[in-house]
């Protein structure tokens, strides 16, 4: 059981310390999506770890029941994202751990062009700069769902949309 205001931790860890070839790849994957440490790469790897286990689950039964299960599997992850409209079951199995590291919030406030550096994205959404539908979110790791990019922004009377004003006008006057 545990203590209840003690959660549990929400990932798992290699079961292998020292692998050479992951940790090359897990220090690429922090210096592309800016994150503070590993520990985030392992929750997003069992994030798809889980998926994947629940769909091999469902493919391998066929009652009314897995039916309904495979729609809201899929429709969740639809929703997430992290599939297109026109997914099957069997493209669960192709997720990788960078599609759902694409959805994190500073990933997307990168891409979008409100910060010049993925870092500069993470410190933004942490110092409360950024907002979603005009509320303010100050966790990088927030999961944006497909649909949600477009309500991306400054928050209202945020420094840093001034500042970022100033930049596209400067940059809008050299050309």
């Amino acid at each position: 059981m545990g203590h209840p205001r003690k959660s549990r931790k929400t990932y798992d860890t290699p079961l292998h310390p020292w692998n050479a070839d992951r940790i090359k790849l897990e220090n690429k994957l922090v210096k592309k999506y800016g994150l503070k440490n590993k520990k985030e790469i392992w929750k997003a790897e069992t994030m798809v770890k889980k998926y994947r286990r629940d769909a091999r689950e469902l493919l391998g039964l066929s009652t009314e029941q897995t039916e309904t299960e495979r729609e809201e599997l899929l429709r969740h992850l639809i929703k997430q994202g992290f599939l297109n409209k026109e997914a099957k079951l069997e493209d669960v199995l192709n997720l990788t751990m960078e599609d759902v590291l694409r959805r994190r919030l500073q990933t997307i406030v990168h891409q979008k062009g409100l910060s010049n550096t993925v870092k500069q994205s993470r410190i933004m959404v942490v110092h409360g700069h950024i907002a979603l539908d005009g509320k303010k979110i100050d966790s990088p790791s927030y999961l944006v769902k497909s649909g949600q990019e477009d309500l991306i922004g400054f928050y209202q009377g945020s420094v840093m949309e001034k500042y970022h004003k100033e930049q596209v006008s400067k940059q809008k006057g050299e050309e």
